[in-house]
């Protein structure tokens, strides 16, 4: 059964825009006349429910598709989420692998630094116990250069003081006045009768 409606109530009716219904109209999809300036429409109710049917299915299929790519995009992030947690997973063992070997390493340098301490210490214990008596040796020779180098011999002292012109009563007279007077420079050993006279300027008795 057909009606005659105006161009709003069919789009209302057909659900459609108001450009849609002028298209038809151009195309002679739908049958129209004008009265009065306006343009009416005839409208098939068979065709109402044709279209609401048609629409229903469009609608139906934008929502599946709607759903389709939303269920896509949630697929797409469980698998980047997947991966990332597989990465993570990985550098995690990767870490604790660097860790351990870092560790081991650390213990092998500790054991060769203490090996190498020991065979350090070895090795000087061994020199020195080499080389010891021969450093006490020197020294107590040193010593003994150092205190002879520190007095002069009796005869020496006379040719001393006979650069100054000194008589060989005079010189003697200076040792034994020496002695009295216990002067540091001339050490008389009674028991050995040795004379030590230290080596000195001797400026005062000049």
């Amino acid at each position: 059964m057909e009606r005659l409606v105006t161009t709003s109530q069919a789009a209302e009716i057909l659900g459609l825009s108001l450009q849609g219904i002028h298209y038809r109209i151009k195309k002679e999809q739908l049958k129209s006349i004008k009265k009065d300036g306006k343009t009416f429409v005839y409208i098939n109710d068979d065709e109402k429910v044709e279209n609401t049917q048609t629409q229903s299915k469009v609608k139906l299929s934008t929502s599946q598709s709607t759903f389709d790519a939303v269920q896509a995009v949630l697929d797409v992030k469980n698998e980047q989420i997947d991966l990332l947690k597989k990465s993570m997973k990985w550098m995690k063992k990767q870490y604790i692998s660097e860790i351990f070997r870092l560790e081991k390493n650390q213990k092998r340098i500790i054991e060769v630094f203490n090996s190498e301490i020991k065979l350090l210490q070895s090795a000087f214990n061994e020199m020195r116990s080499i080389y010891k008596p021969q450093i006490e040796s020197n020294l107590k020779n040193q010593k003994k250069e150092d205190i002879v180098n520190d007095f002069i011999t009796v005869k020496d002292f006379f040719v001393l003081m006979k650069r100054y012109n000194k008589t060989e009563q005079e010189i003697k007279s200076m040792i034994f006045n020496g002695i009295k007077v216990n002067d540091k420079r001339f050490i008389y050993n009674k028991v050995e009768k040795k004379l030590l006279i230290l080596n000195s300027d001797f400026l005062d008795l000049i």
